[in-house]
């Protein structure tokens, strides 16, 4: 890509990668448990989550959580508690398992039956830029229509894939000057 931005902030210029805000803001839909995993609740509910059939176990293996039910059911009835390592399992075996049964879901909603959803980018700071160098760079809205490879990539978790995916489908669309838009200071949708 020509315009990709390889030296970001290297004049004070802040922001975050889009797809990284697009990947907070779909996490958000997602509704994912809040108390923490190290919470007694926490990790109930996530056990919970992960066993309520043979569909979620199978799904929380192939995530990564590979202790057995009897492991399982002792974490559940208080008699052994998680080491770190298995905490983090847990945790992350929940929220694969969430995005692939979320995402159907999302892609309904997002995609709206080819209306599509209206994407607000809110440009990066650039208050520590010397004035001589900033640019103009101002807020910009985009209806995206097609969400397909978006929520495919979220879901499995493959942030390079959603990288792409981002700025070659959605943030070119913002005309000649969609490189100043890779970094911004926030993503926002009208879902």
């Amino acid at each position: 890509m020509p315009e990709r931005n390889s030296d970001f902030g290297k004049f004070g210029a802040r922001g975050i990668k889009g797809h990284e805000l697009v990947a907070r803001q779909l996490d958000e839909l997602a509704g994912f448990v809040t108390t923490p995993v190290e919470q007694r609740r926490g990790l109930m509910a996530r056990l919970n989550y992960l066993t309520r059939s043979t569909h979620a176990r199978q799904a929380a293996r192939d995530a990564g959580l590979t202790v057995t039910d009897r492991t399982i059911k002792a974490w559940k009835d208080g008699k052994r508690t998680p080491s770190r390592r298995n905490l983090e399992r847990v945790e992350a075996a929940y929220k694969a398992v969430r995005r692939q049964n979320v995402a159907r879901y999302l892609l309904a909603r997002l995609n709206r039956s080819g209306r599509g959803t209206r994407v607000e980018f809110h440009p990066l700071s650039q208050s520590q830029v010397p004035r001589p160098l900033q640019r103009a760079v101002e807020y910009r809205h985009l209806n995206v229509r097609k969400w397909d490879r978006i929520i495919g990539a979220w879901a499995a978790g493959d942030h390079e894939a959603l990288d792409d995916v981002w700025v070659d489908e959605v943030v070119q669309d913002l005309g000649s000057q969609w490189g100043q838009y890779e970094y911004v200071s926030n993503i926002g949708f009208s879902a």
